[in-house]
Parts: C-alpha cells; sequence; structure tokens
C-alpha cells in the first residue's frame, strides 16, 4: 500500500540552524496494516507525516502510495486520499461552519468525479446523519450548529468522521486524543478502531502512550534521529511489555527513552 524508499528532509541546511529531520528513512506498509508510532522528542515522527501527506517535499527518496508515485504530488491532492488527524482539535475543520458543511466539503473533497462546488443532494445529507449517530454524540441532531461551538471531544470525533468519511487510501494520525481528557480520549479511540476495522484503513498512528503502541494495531515502529531504530510485528510485539520497548530503544538507538510526555504517562 505505501512504500517509502530513503527519504530526507533537512531544515535550514548549512546554517548553524541545521536540522536532519528525515535521514534515509525506509517503509514499507501493507494493505490494511494499523502501525502505532512512538519516540523520543524530535525524532521526525511529524515529519515523516507530513512528507507522506505533503506539507513539504523529501530533499530525496521516492514516496508511492498504492501503485503510484506521489513524491512531487502538492499536499491538495494527495489530501483526496490521504485522511489525516492532528493533536490540535482545532485543526482539521472550519469553526464558523455547520457540522453539514464541514462534513459536506470533507466528502465533495475526497468523493471521486465530484465538484467541489456542488450542492449535497438530500442522500448524501441521511448519510451524513446516519455517520454522526454512529458517534453516539447526539451531533446528528446538530447539523447546523458551528463546529466551533463543540467540544474537543466533539470536535475530533468530526474530524475523524471527515477523514474517513470516504474511506481515504491511508490514515494519518498524529497523537490525535494527546490533547483530550482521559474519557474522551477512551470515546476517540473506540470509534477510530471501529472505524477502521469497518473500512479495513491502512493507518499510521504516532501516539505518546507506550500502552497503546504495543495494544492497538498490528506492528509497532520506533524513531529517533529521523529514521526507524526499531520495527515489531507478529511473534516480535506479541506479548511485549512498556519496558521490553524502553529496553529495545536504548539497544537499538543508543541512547535512553527521552520523551518526558510518554514517560509522564506510565
Amino acid at each position: 500500500m505505501l512504500d517509502i524508499q530513503n527519504i530526507s528532509k533537512v531544515f535550514n541546511p548549512g546554517t548553524v540552524n541545521e536540522k536532519v529531520a528525515l535521514n534515509g528513512l525506509s517503509l514499507k506498509v501493507e494493505d490494511g496494516d494499523f502501525i502505532t508510532v512512538v519516540g523520543s522528542n524530535g525524532a521526525g515522527k511529524s515529519t515523516l507525516f507530513n512528507a507522506i501527506s505533503g506539507v513539504f517535499l523529501a530533499d530525496s527518496g521516492k514516496i508511492i502510495l498504492d501503485g503510484e508515485n506521489i513524491t512531487f504530488q502538492p499536499d491538495y491532492v494527495r489530501s483526496r486520499y490521504i485522511g489525516r488527524m492532528f493533536q490540535d482539535p482545532l485543526k482539521g475543520t472550519a469553526p464558523h461552519m455547520t457540522i453539514e458543511e464541514n462534513l459536506a466539503l470533507a466528502y465533495l473533497r475526497a468523493e471521486k468525479n465530484s465538484n467541489p462546488f456542488s450542492r449535497i443532494t438530500r442522500k448524501e445529507k441521511e448519510l451524513f446523519h446516519e455517520r454522526l449517530k454512529m458517534l453516539d454524540m447526539g451531533l446528528e441532531d446538530r447539523m447546523n450548529t458551528p463546529v466551533g461551538t463543540l467540544s474537543g471531544g466533539q470536535r475530533q470525533a468530526l474530524t475523524l468522521l471527515m477523514a474517513t468519511l470516504v474511506p481515504p487510501k491511508i490514515l494519518l494520525l498524529d497523537e490525535h486524543t494527546a490533547a483530550l481528557d482521559p474519557q474522551a480520549a477512551e470515546k476517540i479511540m473506540k470509534l477510530t478502531r471501529e472505524i477502521t476495522e469497518e473500512n479495513h484503513t491502512t493507518c499510521l498512528m504516532v501516539t505518546h502512550n507506550l500502552k497503546q503502541a504495543v495494544s492497538i494495531g498490528n506492528r509497532t515502529l520506533m524513531m529517533a534521529g529521523g529514521d526507524i531504530v526499531v520495527d515489531l510485528k507478529g511473534t516480535e510485539r506479541d506479548g511485549l511489555t512498556i519496558q521490553d520497548l524502553m529496553n529495545l530503544f536504548k539497544e537499538h538507538a543508543g541512547k535512553e527513552f527521552d520523551n518526558d510526555r510518554i514517560l509522564l504517562s506510565e
């Protein structure tokens, strides 16, 4: 499904602020994989997601998605088939527009052969209503409510729905529950599992929770210095403890795990 070949990215090259963000990273993701990604501060996790989604072009290497070379495609083209959620609930939605209008934008952008300026039909409105009802938050009865009035958990649930309303080829979740209270975070994580399983969605999820890293999905990556230092799946991953992950990171990265938020979350 996704084949990343030796991509590199350096910010501010040749200056005192030079930063190697991605360092010859390669990764093959199979169709239907749900991969959790953890790493130290500045390891390159969000930079990897930015490269996949087209926020910037990699300095070198290739990105192949579903057999198509998207290395030089702009982000607005990739957004038609790459879904993404951020840590900040304020991102991913238009706060002054209604729930229905936000869903319409997401649907028309991603649906094949659709005109982004066309009108939503009654059938499509019924689809929005049914998908909102699945969230079990009462949003299906508030479709004319401005999104800016929703709570953080409600906005993240809506963003998740927008990112998967038309199932994407791949879904990128960048610590999408980190800014929520525990109850809301659990709710969003449950919805994430249900939606990705229902659609058989290929997914990469950055998390600061090591318990999630070993219990969710079928594969775990650990990053350091802009590259993947540990890749665990199958029997290698089964039964792993948090301490096992910490030890593996130290062994392969040559240093202690230093993500303060992860350490504080345990």
